[in-house]
C-alpha cells in the first residue's frame, strides 16, 4: 500500500514540476504552447476560409470547448491520468511477475531498432489503429457510449470541439494502447512529439471549420468534409460512421466510410441530445446517471 502511495504522489508531483516548467520554461518540444500555437493557427484557417459562413466566430459553446481543450489536455493529467497510468503499469508488471514474466518479454521487437522514420510510421500506425477500434467501441457499447456522448452533444463544430470529451475516454483510450505499445517497445518522449503534434493538427482541423478533404489524401487521412458525417444527427448506421482519429484509411478498409455529400449543413448531434447539460459539470455527471 505505501508502495502505491509512493507512485501516486510522485505522479503528482512529477507531472506538476514538468507541467510547470514547460509553462516557464518553453522549448521547441514544448505541449502547452504547442498546443496553443496550433490551436491559433487552425482557428485563423477557420476565420479566412469559414466553411459554414452563418456560423459565428465564437459559435455556441466555443468557451466550453476551449475550457475542455486546456482541462483535458493538461489538468486532467495532473488531477487523474498520469497517476492512474503509473499505477495500473505497476499492477500489470506485479501481474506479470507473479506468472514468471517481465514486460520485456512480451515484446515482438523494439522500434528502436529500426530506423527512425519506420519505427516512429509504425509507432503512429499501431497507435491509430488501436483508437479507431477504441472509438468503435464507444459508439457499439452503451456503457460507454453514454460518456462519449458528451462529445457528440456539439451543435456547432470548431478546432476546439476535438478536446471536447468526457474523462473517461482518455483513461479508456490509453488502458486499450497500453498492451499493444508494450509489445513493439516505446519511442522516447522527444522522438513521439513529431507524432503527437501530427495527431492534434489533424484533430484540430477535423473538426474546425473548415471544408477541406485533401483531395486524393482523403483516403489516408481524416478530414473535416469525412469527419462532419461522424458528427451527424441521422445517419444510416445507428453505431456511427467515420471513426478515423488521425487516418481515413481504417475505415475505408472495413467499409465503415461514409460521405454521399459535403456535409456542409448537416444538423449535428444524436438523439435526445437535448438532455445533455449545457455545462462542463453537468455534462462530467450526466454518463453517472446511467
Amino acid at each position: 500500500m505505501i508502495e502505491i502511495k509512493e507512485i501516486i504522489f510522485n505522479s503528482y508531483s512529477g507531472y506538476y514540476n514538468y507541467l510547470k516548467n514547460e509553462i516557464l520554461y518553453p522549448g521547441w518540444d514544448n505541449y502547452f504552447y504547442g498546443l496553443i500555437i496550433i490551436s491559433l493557427v487552425v482557428w485563423t484557417l477557420e476565420i479566412i476560409f469559414p466553411w459554414r459562413e452563418h456560423q459565428k466566430l465564437f459559435r455556441k459553446d466555443f468557451w466550453l470547448d476551449l475550457f475542455y481543450l486546456f482541462f483535458n489536455f493538461f489538468l486532467l493529467n495532473l488531477i487523474l491520468l498520469i497517476a492512474l497510468s503509473e499505477t495500473t503499469a505497476h499492477f500489470f508488471d506485479k501481474l506479470l511477475f507473479s506468472i514468471g514474466l517481465k514486460l520485456e518479454d512480451l515484446k515482438l521487437f523494439d522500434v528502436n531498432e529500426l530506423p527512425f522514420y519506420s519505427g516512429l510510421l509504425l509507432f503512429f500506425l499501431v497507435s491509430d489503429f488501436f483508437q479507431w477500434n477504441t472509438h468503435r467501441l464507444l459508439h457499439r457499447v452503451t456503457f460507454l457510449w453514454n460518456f462519449h456522448k458528451i462529445h457528440h452533444s456539439a451543435k456547432e463544430m470548431g478546432f476546439a470541439t476535438h478536446m471536447r470529451f468526457h474523462w473517461m475516454e482518455p483513461v479508456l483510450y490509453k488502458s486499450i494502447l497500453y498492451i499493444p505499445l508494450a509489445l513493439i517497445g516505446g519511442l522516447n518522449a522527444q522522438d513521439v512529439i513529431f507524432v503527437h503534434f501530427f495527431s492534434i493538427i489533424i484533430g484540430h482541423l477535423n473538426h474546425a471549420n473548415i471544408g477541406w478533404n485533401y483531395g486524393k489524401l482523403k483516403y489516408i487521412f481524416n478530414n473535416p468534409k469525412m469527419h462532419i458525417w461522424h458528427h451527424t444527427k441521422s445517419i444510416p448506421n445507428k453505431y456511427g460512421v467515420n471513426f478515423g482519429i488521425s487516418l481515413s484509411l481504417w475505415d475505408y478498409l472495413f467499409k465503415t466510410d461514409y460521405v454521399p455529400t459535403d456535409g456542409k449543413n448537416n444538423e449535428l448531434g444524436f438523439l435526445d441530445d437535448q438532455e445533455v447539460p449545457d455545462n462542463f459539470l453537468g455534462q462530467e455527471v450526466y454518463p453517472l446517471k446511467f
